[in-house]
C-alpha cells in the first residue's frame, strides 16, 4: 500500500468521510516528490465538489423553487396564450361585421 498522510486522513474522518473514500484521497495526495495531486486527486475533487453544490442547493430549496418557477411559467405561458385567443377572436367578430 503506497504511503498515506495521516493527518489529512484522520482530518476526513473527522469530518464525516468513509474510511476507503478518506484513504483514497489521503494517498492521492500524499505523494513522496512533493507534486500536485494527480488525475485521480482532481477527479476526486471535482466529485466532492458537485456533491456539495448538490447539497447547498437543497438547502436553499433549490428543486422547490425549480418547481414553482416552472409551474409560475405554464401558467404564464396559459395565460398569454388565453389572451392572443380572445384577442383573434375579437378581430374576427370586427372582420364579420364590416363585411
Amino acid at each position: 500500500m503506497a504511503k498515506v498522510d495521516r493527518d489529512l486522513f484522520d482530518s476526513l474522518r473527522e469530518n464525516g468521510l468513509r474510511k476507503k473514500t478518506a484513504s483514497s484521497l489521503a494517498e492521492a495526495f500524499s505523494k513522496v516528490d512533493g507534486s500536485g495531486p494527480g488525475k485521480a486527486g482532481r477527479k476526486a475533487i471535482a466529485d466532492l465538489k458537485t456533491v456539495v453544490a448538490e447539497l447547498e442547493d437543497r438547502a436553499k430549496g433549490g428543486p422547490a423553487k425549480r418547481q414553482a418557477a416552472s409551474k409560475k411559467a405554464a401558467a404564464t405561458r396559459r395565460r398569454k396564450a388565453n389572451q392572443r385567443s380572445a384577442a383573434a377572436k375579437k378581430a374576427a367578430r370586427t372582420r364579420a361585421r364590416a363585411k
